[in-house]
């Protein structure tokens, strides 16, 4: 597995804060790093493998890792995303206490990723590009600024993510995070849009803008990334799998495997996709 080290990233100088844009972020194997980041989707969609578990990534998703996790990219398409680097909670010259502003682990749980509305992240990605203009002076005026700006970007996370938690009124967000843990469900999309209070046509236009796939496809691309893994990670076979994650036939599941991802899922059980890369 590779380690990526801060030396490669951070300017000298005593720097804390780097911004990384990955426009886009294409495949990238597993790896950890000596840093932290934090990983914000502009758009696109994708899955992020984090510590073996997969998270489908999209518009609006942000992904806490620490400097022990490891993690990888698979089935990116279009997925941009803003790498905000850190050297640790405790690595600033003139601020203490991140800590408490991130997330925090419960129990063995670690609440790695979060969803945060279109407006919040329009602000978010425009203080992580001030960070990038900022340039990479050494000097403590600079610094200090940095590190405000950083916080601000922090701040304007978790009280998105609050926010967004705490509202009653559905939403796309609640949606994609149910989608998440339901997939394999029967889904019906006019239900769906009522019990998260969206019209079927807000619906339709929201994720096609979030995502750039139809509700449909999302779902179908949702299910396939689930399967793809527990292709690779599990010795259920192919027709459990299909089942499992929300199909009804596994010839058609087949079929739908191998048109996204160009190899069949015996091809992806026996490690063909890998072995030929």
């Amino acid at each position: 597995m590779t380690q990526l080290h801060g030396f490669d990233f951070f300017p000298a100088g005593g720097g804390s804060v780097a911004i990384e844009p990955r426009q886009p972020q294409t495949r990238f194997p597993e790896h950890d790093h000596d840093f932290y980041e934090i990983v914000i989707v502009e758009h696109g969609t994708g899955t992020h493998i984090f510590n073996g578990q997969p998270y489908t990534l999209s518009g609006g998703s942000v992904c806490f890792v620490r400097d022990h996790d490891r993690h990888l990219y698979e089935h990116t398409d279009n997925l941009c995303l803003i790498n905000v680097l850190y050297r640790s909670p405790h690595g600033f010259s003139f601020l203490s206490g991140l800590d408490k502003l991130l997330p925090q682990e419960q129990n063995g749980s670690y609440p790695s990723h979060w969803r945060i509305s279109p407006a919040i992240l329009q602000q978010v990605c425009g203080l992580a590009r001030q960070l990038e203009q900022d340039g990479t002076g050494s000097d403590p005026h600079g610094i200090a600024r940095r590190e405000i700006l950083f916080m601000q970007l922090l701040l304007l996370l978790r009280q998105g993510n609050q926010a967004d938690a705490a509202s009653n009124n559905g939403g796309l967000n609640q949606l994609l995070g149910w989608l998440e843990e339901h997939y394999a469900e029967e889904i019906c999309w006019d239900s769906l849009a009522d019990d998260f209070s969206l019209s079927l046509r807000t619906l339709h236009r929201q994720l096609k803008q979030r995502t750039g796939l139809t509700p449909q496809r999302f779902l179908n691309r949702l299910r396939l990334g689930k399967a793809h893994h527990l292709l690779r990670h599990s010795e259920d076979s192919v027709t459990d799998i299909a089942f499992r994650c929300g199909f009804g036939d596994s010839n058609h599941f087949s079929t739908l495997f191998k048109r996204e991802f160009s190899w069949s899922p015996r091809d992806v059980r026996q490690g063909r996709d890998r072995t030929l890369q």
